[in-house]
Parts: structure tokens; C-alpha cells; sequence
């Protein structure tokens, strides 16, 4: 029988916390780490690289969103000069 996103989800997660397994990484591209970090990496690194990847993007997204607040209240800006 075919197993669903969640079955496989649920049953790496289960398993150590490996570069084969990560959460979110598919076949066949895997995961996508061009310099090879994570081949020298421990279950420990991996988490901490795993959490700074998700905080890093957070404070992104939130630059994003200040960054057009900051235009539209400005009332002069490329992006809302209609």
C-alpha cells in the first residue's frame, strides 16, 4: 500500500535526526545543501542548523512586512505610487 506524507513523517521522526530523514526533505532531491554541511554534521548540529534556518526566515518574513509598513506610511515609495 502507498503511505501517505504523514506516515512517512511520522515514522522518520521517530528515527535519529539524520540528514537521510530530515522533516521536509522528498524524493529525489532531498535535501538541498550545496556545500555539504550537513554530511559532517551530528544529530545536535543538524537540529541547531534546522533552528537557525526557521529563525532566519522568520525575521525575514518580518523585515519584509516592515519594510512595506514603513513605505506605505511614508506615503512617497516606488511600491505604492499609483
Amino acid at each position: 500500500s502507498s503511505s501517505t506524507a504523514r506516515d512517512l513523517f511520522a515514522k522518520n521522526w521517530q528515527d535519529s535526526f539524520t540528514i537521510n530523514n530530515l522533516p521536509g526533505a522528498l524524493p529525489p532531491m532531498g535535501v538541498w545543501d550545496p556545500l555539504g554541511f550537513a554530511d559532517k554534521a551530528g544529530e545536535k548540529t543538524l537540529k541547531r542548523y534546522r533552528e537557525a534556518e526557521i529563525t532566519h526566515g522568520r525575521v525575514a518574513m518580518l523585515a519584509v512586512v516592515g519594510f512595506l509598513v514603513g513605505e506605505a506610511v511614508e506615503g512617497s515609495s516606488f511600491l505604492f505610487d499609483a
